[in-house]
């Protein structure tokens, strides 16, 4: 970057945070709002979930645009027009149009991409290797913050009157007016790379990560333990508590909601915990064993054993192991390609979520007979999965090699270390 110091990137990383927060609301909100969507578009549940789901269609691929572009170009170029891409997608989704509703939430998606991978560039280029985890975590904390707030605030907006048109034309707005931001408050880009064949630079960035099965077993590792948030919480959440645990609409939203919540304190707590102590495997395997036994107990539990709350906030906190791998597979590849690992990641952790989305859709259509009202059994059914997931990517952790800085440290000067 041509600004530098501390207090450039600090600012950098703190506006692209902010738009962070303001894409991941957008992506939390459907699930307060099914049924004015259902009416609105004239679909099922299952296809109001299923439309929330293009979002990531839109997420996982352009993750690997926007890694490579950090790579050649710099945030400064690209994350303005990912806001603005948002903002007209949410334009677009309140027009009350299926067809440009659709297409608009895959441009929230491809567009919203761009500030997280950003975030965590800067935070991963601009600042010591031993904070890399703890500000990895506070940048997940601004997303589940809006996503938090998708559900905390946009619920009792709705419930109070406001129409779910009139919320998404002025997230559109707020969209652009962020891009203007944005592109106002990040740093310079650093002069263009000598390289003029950036295209080939691009595959050999690819074939570098894609190549390390270390990058691979991250991806599926991140994937695994976001999808019970991504697909469980942020869409069937609300509308589970009401069927199957006999909630009020208002209690559902506000118990859903505190998952995310949870992962505002998860994911810097984990974060600085494993900076603390310079590991990465014991957290993340510690805090998906809690997230196992949380979601076992939220699905095949009884409800009155643990007071309010207190099972989703600590499914939040314990998936907030999920940022790690962002970590360590930064860690485990050349710095060069820093942009391109997180963008890997990104994409596989998401593809989980845009292809597993509408099946989890379906096999619980299947498993309620395509009934209007399910029980709990058939959620049990349909999202047994999940649990398996988890519990999957705890055994794929100890395949993990550890890359903290206390194994750094451990290897002996002069030695190679394999990624």
């Amino acid at each position: 970057m041509i600004k530098t110091g501390v207090k450039a990137a600090a600012i950098g990383w703190l506006v692209t945070a902010v738009y962070y927060f303001y894409q991941y609301t957008l992506r939390s909100a459907p699930a307060v709002m099914m049924s004015e969507l259902s009416q609105a578009f004239g679909l099922t549940a299952a296809g109001v979930a299923s439309m929330a789901g293009l979002f990531y269609y839109g997420y996982s691929p352009f993750s690997l645009v926007a890694g490579v572009a950090m790579d050649r170009i710099g945030p400064r170029r690209v994350v303005p027009l990912g806001a603005a891409t948002v903002g007209i997608g949410a334009l677009m989704f309140a027009s009350g149009s299926a067809g440009l509703a659709n297409a608009g939430r895959f441009l929230q998606g491809a567009g919203g991409v761009f500030a997280l991978v950003a975030a965590v560039y800067i935070a991963t280029t601009s600042f010591p290797s031993s904070r890399a985890a703890t500000l990895i975590g506070a940048t997940q904390m601004f997303g589940m913050a809006g996503g938090s707030a998708g559900q905390f605030v946009v619920g009792p907006l709705i419930a109070s009157g406001v129409s779910w048109s009139a919320f998404w034309f002025g997230m559109g707005i707020a969209g652009l007016a962020i891009s203007v931001v944005l592109y106002l408050l990040l740093p310079e880009p650093a002069p263009a790379s000598s390289d003029a064949d950036w295209m080939k630079a691009a595959g050999r960035a690819f074939r570098i990560v894609f190549t390390n099965p270390q990058s691979i077993l991250c991806g599926i590792i991140a994937g695994l333990i976001f999808i019970p948030t991504t697909i469980f919480d942020m869409v069937w959440g609300v509308r589970y508590l009401q069927e199957a645990r006999g909630l009020d609409y208002a209690t559902a939203v506000l118990r859903s909601a505190t998952v995310p919540f949870g992962w505002i304190i998860g994911c810097p707590l984990l974060g600085a915990i494993s900076d603390r102590i310079g590991r990465r495997r014991p957290v993340i395997a510690g805090g998906a064993l809690l997230l196992l036994a949380c979601l076992v107990w939220i699905l095949f539990g009884p409800s009155n054993v643990f007071p309010p709350y207190v099972l989703g906030l600590t499914a939040g906190i314990a998936s907030g192991a999920a940022m790690l791998p962002y970590t360590v597979i930064k860690e485990a590849n050349p710095p060069a390609v820093s942009g391109t690992a997180t963008g890997v990641i990104n994409f596989i952790n998401f593809t989980f979520s845009a292809l597993l989305g509408p099946v989890f859709a379906g096999m619980l259509i299947a498993a309620s007979g395509g009934a209007s009202t399910m029980t709990i059994e058939h959620y049990q059914s349909a999202f047994l999965p999940l649990v398996y997931g988890v519990a999957l990517a705890i055994v794929l952790t100890f395949f993990l090699k550890e890359t903290g800085p206390a194994a750094r440290a451990a290897v002996p000067a002069g030695a190679a270390v394999t990624p």
